[in-house]
């Protein structure tokens, strides 16, 4: 949609330009017309439900509004033939004006509008934001010393009686709670309560309950940045990092789920009230899936993991004798699901920080794994929905998949696998490759 109407925009500014040179006048009472009736479709078109009103408009209905606005006022005070026709004022105007509505028209086009993916479930699905304090734990980023905070967001079943499974998501290196949105949306709509997390410092952006804004850490975009290109760090220094991030990670996830757990005991509201303390399941997407294994791990309270494209960080160790990793011989217990893009396909062979994926570890025998052909890292979120631009940047390029078939597959494969370890629904058996 942003993309179609800054092509209207260019075409009525060079067609407008041309008109008035070719009859050397300044048209401005046609102008100002255009400019009142373009802003009273864009209000029908918003109303109508054409335009879904979100962030990415907002620039462009100031823009219009002010526009609209200065016409009327011309109009009103007739001063719409007083300037005398100057072919430069005519092209100079043209081009500010198209300049200043790419500018307005940026958020829509960064982030078009687009479709939900489906929802299946039978129950409506509502959310809350909240802001945990850990008072055991002191920042490590704050430079005043300050507790670590953690903010989480919930998707739940909306006026559904009972209790039901918590599923705990942590997001990738750079990502944000909100990376696979349809994904909570779906699970909840069947019946889950989900619960995904911001890592203050490790999150690209968040937003606290009193509106405290949280951006990435540098020294650690840093050290992220550095760990994907060869020659940085040595095997040694690389273990050391993962062991850290791993640490911050898992350390927010044990926190929130305590909370969670501590607050389902007394708390009323109704998000604590509807969760089976019972049945737990966690999964994250990259450095978020990487957490969710350890925890699966560590944890004797975790049913179910599910790991979205990332190494097994935590099945790692540094031998020394090698210089390099290799896989823990540890049996993993906890019954995981794996689903990997072609970006992680293609190194599971491969000695590096994929060493324990190997599909012939016969400590994760018991796992399932199934491949996304024709995808990037990014696919497997909502990030090619929300901003094809933006995925395609970071990741490289454009996928080969139809994102909503890959997103909505996942979202289905998620589902299936947690009916089938924590409701006890079905049988899962999934294909090796999608």
């Amino acid at each position: 949609m942003g993309t179609l109407l800054l092509l209207l925009v260019l075409v009525f500014e060079i067609g407008f330009a041309i008109y008035c040179m070719a009859t050397k006048q300044n048209h401005k009472k046609l102008k100002n017309w255009i400019r009142i009736s373009v802003f009273a479709v864009f209000i029908l078109l918003t109303l109508s439900s054409v335009i879904v009103w979100s962030f990415r408009w907002v620039m462009l209905a100031v823009l219009l509004f002010l526009l609209a606005l200065k016409g009327t006022v011309s109009l009103v005070r007739n001063k719409t033939n007083k300037q005398t026709y100057k072919t430069s004022s005519i092209v100079w105007k043209s081009i500010v004006m198209t300049a200043v509505f790419v500018f307005a028209l940026a958020p829509a086009i960064v982030f078009p509008q687009h479709p939900s993916p489906k929802v299946t479930g039978k129950y409506d699905v509502a959310t809350a934001s909240y802001t945990y304090t850990d008072k055991n734990r002191i920042d490590e980023f704050s430079d005043k010393k300050q507790n670590r905070f953690v903010n989480v967001e919930f998707w739940y079943p909306k006026n559904a009686n009972g209790t039901y499974p918590l599923l705990v998501f942590s997001h990738g290196a750079y990502g944000i709670k909100a990376s696979n949105t349809s994904t909570y949306t779906e699970l909840a709509s069947h019946g889950y309560v989900v619960v995904s997390i911001d890592h203050p410092y490790h999150s690209f952006y968040t937003a606290s309950a009193d509106g405290t804004k949280t951006l990435i850490n540098t020294n650690y975009n840093r050290e992220v940045s550095n760990a994907n290109k060869e020659g940085v760090y040595t095997r040694k220094e690389l273990y050391g990092l993962i062991q850290k991030w791993m640490k911050l990670r898992t350390d927010d996830m044990n926190f929130v789920l305590d909370t969670i757990l501590n607050k389902s005991k007394n708390n009323p509201n109704s998000v604590y009230q509807k969760i089976n303390t019972e049945k737990i399941g966690v999964f994250g997407h990259s450095m978020g899936g990487s957490a969710s294994v350890l925890l699966g791990r560590e944890r004797n309270d975790i049913d179910a993991v599910v790991n979205i494209d990332a190494p097994f960080f935590s099945e790692l160790v540094y031998k020394k004798d090698m210089g390099d990793f290799a896989a823990s011989s540890k049996a993993y217990k906890t019954p995981i699901f794996n689903l990997y893009s072609d970006d992680v396909w293609g190194q599971l062979d491969s000695n590096s920080t994929y060493a324990a994926n190997k599909l012939n570890n016969k400590s994760f025998k018991e796992a399932y794994t199934v491949h996304f052909q024709g995808t990037k890292h990014l696919s497997l979120t909502d990030l090619p929905l929300f901003s094809p631009l933006l995925a395609n940047s970071l990741q490289g390029g454009k996928a080969d998949v139809d994102p909503y078939y890959c997103i909505e597959t996942e979202n289905e494969l998620i589902l299936e696998f947690f009916d089938y370890e924590l409701k006890g629904i079905g049988h899962f058996a999934p294909k090796k490759t999608y």
